[in-house]
């Protein structure tokens, strides 16, 4: 009887919930973060996870920013354009057959200097039209021989004859001889392109046989040093409120001089020419590009700048930049920016000094889910 009672107390003492110790609360164990392990994730809050592994192997790196007052900037669209100056076209003066130079055909991107025959063009002529200026050569030749024949007999007789005959005998045989050089050259001639500037073939439109109109662009030469863009202005800017421009080149951000601004509206943009000289700067950019350029203007805003790597965009399709609030965590805030110069854009909302913002990797850590 005792040991049936003493198994009793046993089971009930174990069917009632345990208590927990002084300094205890069993209850928060359900409530304890979870082990994110090492895994990039991002969180049901939006921040994102990185391990210092995952940051080393995606390149991430972050600076501090810190607010500054900078000269304000525009964006403006521009496509990059012949320098007037440096660079040229080969144009047909005359409708005909093309032919290559002493040299050949020039090749596209090769050097050619002033003066330098690229080709020729052998003009078109009907057959009726080479059939009569081949018979005005053949009369003018005959016309030619007996003026000789003349001349010769003239000067034998110098002592009884005038000297205006003779004079004008030689002034006739002149006036042949130049009739039948240019009668030849049009029968037989041809006109030469020539290359009017220095510089380097940006576009050649001609191969060998090939017939073109007259005024049609053979040749388009440009210079290698020098960089040239139009840029359309859609608001109105002050005379002097233009400082430098700066477009992007990859990574490479050009520094542009401003050379001066069209006074008529063209498609209701006020024209703007930028340009800068170096070794090479003719070549980053082909002509007819499209571009997009950064203008500095006499007045001053006041932002964060980041490089232009640094923003990304939210799912939503809204500006931000990732930063870095702790060694593994990266969190998304929204930003207002604009344009500040060719790798750097000027925040003006979202951040604070000190905030360390992702300038390597910001894509990256934008595709973690």
């Amino acid at each position: 009887m005792k040991r049936e009672l003493l198994i009793g107390c046993l089971a009930a003492a174990f069917a009632l919930p345990l208590a927990a110790h002084e300094g205890h609360d069993h209850g928060d164990e359900k409530a304890a973060l979870p082990n994110l392990g090492n895994t990039p994730q991002r969180l049901a809050d939006g921040v994102v996870f990185l391990p210092k592994a995952a940051q080393r192997q995606l390149g991430v790196l972050t600076a501090p920013v810190a607010a500054a007052e900078v000269a304000r900037t525009i964006e403006l669209p521009g496509q990059v354009v012949m320098d007037p100056q440096r660079g040229g076209r080969v144009q047909a003066m005359l409708a005909g057959r093309i032919e290559a130079g002493p040299k050949g055909l020039p090749a596209v991107g090769s050097r050619v200097r002033k003066g330098e025959v690229l080709a020729w063009v052998v003009p078109a002529a009907g057959q009726l039209e080479r059939a009569d200026l081949a018979a005005q050569l053949a009369e003018t030749q005959a016309a030619w021989q007996l003026a000789e024949k003349r001349l010769a007999r003239l000067r034998e007789l110098a002592d009884t004859v005038p000297g205006k005959d003779i004079e004008a005998a030689e002034s006739e045989l002149a006036s042949l001889k130049g009739r039948v050089a240019a009668l030849g050259h049009g029968v037989s001639g041809r006109d030469a392109l020539v290359a009017p500037v220095a510089g380097v073939v940006a576009a050649a439109n001609a191969v060998v046989g090939q017939v073109v109109d007259a005024r049609e662009v053979v040749f388009e030469i440009v210079d290698p040093d020098g960089l040239q863009i139009e840029a359309l202005a859609y608001e109105a800017l002050a005379p002097g409120e233009v400082l430098a421009a700066a477009v992007g080149v990859g990574e490479r951000s050009v520094e542009l001089d401003f050379l001066g601004a069209a006074r008529r509206l063209r498609e209701q943009a006020l024209p703007l020419q930028f340009g800068q000289r170096g070794d090479g700067l003719g070549l980053l950019l082909p002509l007819g590009q499209p571009v997009k350029i950064q203008v500095k203007l006499r007045s001053t805003a006041k932002g964060w700048p980041v490089p232009q790597r640094a923003l990304v965009r939210s799912a939503a399709n809204v500006a931000m930049v990732w930063v870095k609030t702790s060694p593994e965590r990266f969190t998304p805030k929204t930003v207002r920016s604009q344009p500040l110069d060719g790798g750097h854009v000027l925040v003006t909302d979202g951040l604070a000094d000190g905030d360390r913002v992702v300038v390597d990797g910001a894509t990256l850590i934008n595709q973690i889910r």
